[in-house]
């Protein structure tokens, strides 16, 4: 009698084959969002109002830890997820995350909100990095761009609507404590989810593995003899000696650095031109719905043309949006500038996380991913010091131009710097080979 475990079918690797836990990460990803988006329209604003801070510095010190502490969990979910599994970590996550909205709802100094925040670090680097790579193991090569404009499409739509329903609920009640209570609820519902119905898709990356047959043109040599570099190689690679990784990790910082700079300075900036809580609630969330709902498109784009220069036009039409703030004058401009930088957000948001899966090895992907994560989300502190000084010294009008002005040039370091990672020939099925370009070094 055969063995039924040899006798097991291999994993399949595809959208359409699992398709049902594809879908639920989906939805996981959206509570992951949603509490980041209890932040977005009101937690600057509380800072004035309840503890009376004056300095934009010092009111965007959340966002220094929030960016800081998730760059480093990025980088911790990364790599244990390539050592222990995904599923342990999104869990993980989840129980760090939990005494967020409660911390916010009832602390009694600015430091606990910050805490509040390291806490909130954490929970998004562990649930926002799992639920990309195991979309990223499910899906396997073919659909990876369409597959991170899926994920992306879910956490930021459910950033837009809690960021629109904490504002609405903080019209009405207050800043606090109602306005952070659905996101205590949805807190509970990601972790359930992610206990019972999550399944380890880590055997799915290993069987992309088995099935990868990694060419590299005629005059590259290849990155390594060995499947697994060292956790110093893969971070080297990634953040500097590869072209289209460095370029990529490069433009991930500034476009958070320029989120960052929205998500502190703006709802100030919108409030102190004289606009109610109610329009500043909706820019707050027109921009990451924007965002959101477009990445459905702009995924499953950069699938067919490519990443690069999907990349580069999306730095540049961000830094068109933020230029409309700075002008500014009327409602309508301001949300124009949200729409511009919602679309250009959203070229560049999925598109660069799939072209960091096209370079990386599946045996080593998710912590090449990991460190990726890392330097995009230092974005958020560097962003934050960097917008609160300046806005300090010259006021936040010049903050937000020198942020655009850095967005653009970002676009330019990948014009010049990035090649195109879309691989040129893919398998029909799971059982062909999957050509994966090696990095330029």
């Amino acid at each position: 009698m055969s063995d039924g475990a040899a006798s097991a079918p291999p994993l399949v690797l595809g959208l359409r084959e699992n398709w049902r836990q594809f879908t639920l990460l989906v939805l996981v990803n959206a509570f992951v969002g949603a509490m980041v988006g209890m932040e977005r329209a009101v937690l600057p604003l509380i800072a004035e109002a309840d503890f009376g801070i004056a300095s934009r510095a010092f009111i965007l010190s959340f966002l220094v830890s929030f960016g800081i502490v998730k760059a480093l969990a990025n980088l911790l979910a990364g790599r244990f997820s390539d050592r222990v599994g995904r599923k342990r970590i999104l869990v993980a996550g989840w129980l760090i995350g939990l005494p967020v909205p409660l911390l916010i709802m009832f602390a009694p100094s600015w430091g606990w909100i910050v805490f509040a925040n390291v806490l909130l670090g954490i929970n998004q680097g562990f649930c926002w990095s799992t639920t990309v790579i195991m979309k990223i193991d499910l899906v396997g090569p073919k659909q990876r761009g369409f597959a991170m404009g899926l994920n992306e499409f879910a956490g930021y739509i459910a950033v837009a609507l809690m960021a629109l329903l904490t504002g609405y609920l903080a019209a009405t009640y207050g800043l606090r404590p109602v306005p952070f209570l659905p996101g205590l609820a949805l807190a509970l519902f990601g972790l359930m989810l992610s206990v019972v119905f999550v399944r380890e898709t880590k055997p799915f990356a290993q069987r992309e593995a088995q099935i990868s047959n990694v060419q590299t043109a005629s005059t590259l040599e290849p990155i390594s003899n060995a499947k697994s570099p060292s956790f110093r190689e893969i971070f080297l690679l990634t953040s500097w000696k590869d072209r289209a990784l460095f370029a990529a990790s490069q433009a991930g910082l500034v476009n958070n650095l320029n989120d960052g700079m929205v998500w502190g300075l703006i709802p100030l900036y919108l409030a102190a031109v004289g606009l109610p809580l109610e329009q500043v609630a909706i820019i707050a969330a027109l921009y990451p719905g924007v965002w959101g709902l477009s990445q459905l498109v702009t995924g499953a784009l950069s699938d067919r043309w490519g990443r690069k220069w999907l990349i580069v036009a999306g730095m540049w039409v961000q830094a068109l949006g933020i230029a409309l703030f700075v002008i500014g004058g009327t409602f309508l401009v301001y949300a124009g500038g949200a729409i511009l930088l919602g679309i250009g957000t959203a070229m560049v948001y999925p598109t660069l996380i799939a072209a960091v899966s096209d370079v990386a090895h599946p045996d080593w992907r998710a912590t090449s991913v990991g460190v990726y994560r890392l330097w995009r989300d230092l974005g958020y502190a560097v962003g934050a010091l960097l917008a609160g000084v300046i806005a300090d010294a010259a006021g936040i009008p010049v903050a937000i131009a020198a942020i655009g002005v850095l967005t653009f040039s970002s676009g330019v370091v990948v014009a010049i710097v990035m090649y195109e990672t879309l691989p040129t020939r893919l398998g029909v099925a799971s059982q062909q080979k999957v050509s994966v370009p090696a990095p330029h070094l």
